[in-house]
C-alpha cells in the first residue's frame, strides 16, 4: 500500500466498513482537534469510544472514556490515533493484542510511523496514515466545499442529507449495520 495517496475509493470504504471507533489521545478541551473530530464522528452515526488514561471514567460529549483499548467493551472497527509517530506503534501494538481485532489502524494528520503500519496490514488491518477522518469524510461528503476547500474530485451525483437532515453525508446508513 502507498501511505503517501489514498484513492478516494479506498478512504470511503474505510469510512463505511467502520462502524464503531476507538479514539486514542481524546480531549475535554473543546478547542482541540481530538474533541472537535470525536463530536463530527458522533454526529455522523458513528459509535466513538474516547481513550484517555488522564480522563478514564468520566464522560466525554456523552460517551464513557476508557484507559486503554483492552477497556473497551466490544468489538472496535477502527482504532484512530491522536497521539505522535512514536506513540502509535504502542497503540498498535495494543490493537493487535485485542481478542477481536479492529479493521483500521488510522493516524491523524502529521502521524506516521511505517513501521507500525506495517505491522498492522501484516495482521490483516488497512491502514491510513497522515489524514484526518473528519476531513476525509467531508471531502467525500460534499461538505468540503461548504468552506472553500477542494475535495480532489467533481461528481454531479446529487448530495445526500444525514438522517439527521443538518449535514451532508456519505450515505452509507450507518445505523443499518
Amino acid at each position: 500500500m502507498n501511505h503517501d495517496s489514498y484513492s478516494a475509493d479506498y478512504i470511503r470504504q474505510v469510512l463505511q466498513d467502520v462502524k464503531t471507533i476507538a479514539l486514542v489521545g481524546a480531549s475535554a478541551n473543546t478547542v482541540r482537534p481530538s474533541y472537535l473530530v470525536t463530536k463530527y464522528l458522533l454526529e455522523k452515526g458513528y459509535t466513538v469510544h474516547p481513550v484517555n488514561p488522564g480522563l478514564a471514567g468520566q464522560e466525554l460529549l456523552g460517551q464513557k472514556v476508557y484507559a486503554s483499548l483492552a477497556d473497551i467493551p466490544g468489538r472496535i472497527d477502527m482504532v484512530d490515533i491522536f497521539r505522535n509517530a512514536d506513540a502509535a506503534a504502542t497503540i498498535v501494538d495494543e490493537a493487535l493484542a485485542l481478542t477481536e481485532r479492529p479493521k483500521v489502524i488510522w493516524m491523524q494528520l502529521q502521524v506516521r510511523n511505517d513501521a507500525a503500519a506495517a505491522k498492522a496490514e501484516a495482521a490483516g488491518l488497512r491502514v491510513v496514515m497522515n489524514r484526518c477522518p473528519k476531513m476525509e469524510y467531508g471531502k467525500l461528503s460534499g461538505e468540503w466545499g461548504w468552506v472553500g476547500g477542494d475535495p480532489g474530485f467533481i461528481s454531479s451525483r446529487r448530495q445526500q442529507l444525514h438522517e439527521s437532515g443538518r449535514v451532508q453525508s456519505l450515505g452509507i446508513g450507518l445505523k443499518d449495520k
